[in-house]
This record gives C-alpha cells, structure tokens and sequence, in this order.
C-alpha cells in the first residue's frame, strides 16, 4: 500500500539520496521538471538542499509516496508569501518512479496536496507542465482548469529544442 506523509527538513535530509534518485529518474524519463539530460548527482543534490531549507522556512511543502518503505513519488507546495497571495500556492515537482507509474500515486499526491494546501488556508493553486505532457491528463481528472501555455517557455530535458508549457489552476473548496 502506498503512503503518503509530509516531511519536515530532518526527514527530507533522512531520504536524500531516495529524493535525488526520485528526481535522476524523473529527467532521465524525459520529464520537465527544470533539468536536463544528464542531470549530475551534484545538481540534483544541490536543488533538494535548496528545497529543504523552504521546508525549514516554512515556505515550502514536501511531500513523499513510499511504497513498502521505498520512496517512490514527491510532490510539493510552493507557499506564496506576499500579503496579496497568501491564498494560493504554486503545485510543482510531482514526480512519481518510473517504474511506479500507473498505480494511482500520482493522484494520491495531488489530493493530498490539495488538503495540505487547504490545512494552510490556501484556496487557489496553480501549476504548469510541458505541453502535450502525459501529466496533463492527470492534472484534468483531478479537476485543474488548463488556462493556456506560452511558447518555447522551457528546454526538453534530452533534445535541443524549445518547448511551449500548459498552464493550469484550480480553487480548493474547503
């Protein structure tokens, strides 16, 4: 059975190595997610350290899917601190093991985002994605709202070429 719980920045530091492994598949699979083909273990090191110190700032939420104790997806809420946006949160970085795809975690992760960012009081969350993504799919059957994209918005992690993303929100009902 999958589980999924928030981490603190100590449990983040505690699965390290699980979150760069998690996140070396995720690009090597070809996803968007900021990085490109080869993604160097001291790159990836140094995003998830960047993350841990927003979770110990409170700034950000981690979350983590473990399958019979392996970490095998995360997903985070990137929190909005400006007095006028304290309302809404940026989802980013649901990321689910390739060889764990199709068993319903990715969905797991976004509804519990989504409670997460309500116990926060944020009502509105936003994300965007590749264009033409698989993820797409996902993000409408949980109720997001495409919104539109921008052209050669992001590189494709393993071709050199210019991609347009998908923008995409939804407002939480408490």
């Amino acid at each position: 059975m999958t589980r999924i719980s928030s981490l603190n920045a100590q449990g983040a530091v505690q699965r390290l190595e699980a979150l760069i492994a998690l996140l070396t598949d995720a690009v090597q699979s070809g996803a968007s997610v900021g990085f490109v083909q080869l993604l160097e273990k001291l790159e990836a090191q140094t995003y998830w350290h960047g993350v841990i110190a927003d979770v110990k700032r409170d700034s950000r939420v981690l979350l983590i899917a473990e399958l019979d104790g392996t970490v095998v997806g995360t997903g985070q809420l990137i929190l909005e601190s400006r007095a006028n946006a304290s309302h809404r949160a940026e989802v980013s970085k649901v990321l689910v093991h390739s060889a764990a795809r199709r068993h319903g975690i990715g969905r797991a992760l976004m509804q519990t985002l989504e409670r997460e960012a309500l116990q926060r009081g944020r009502t509105l969350l936003h994300l965007d994605t590749r264009a033409g993504d698989h993820s797409q799919a996902l993000y409408e059957s949980v109720g997001y709202t495409l919104i539109g994209g921008i052209p050669d918005w992001a590189r494709h992690p393993s071709l050199n070429q210019l991609e347009a993303n998908a923008i995409y929100y939804k407002v939480l009902k408490s």
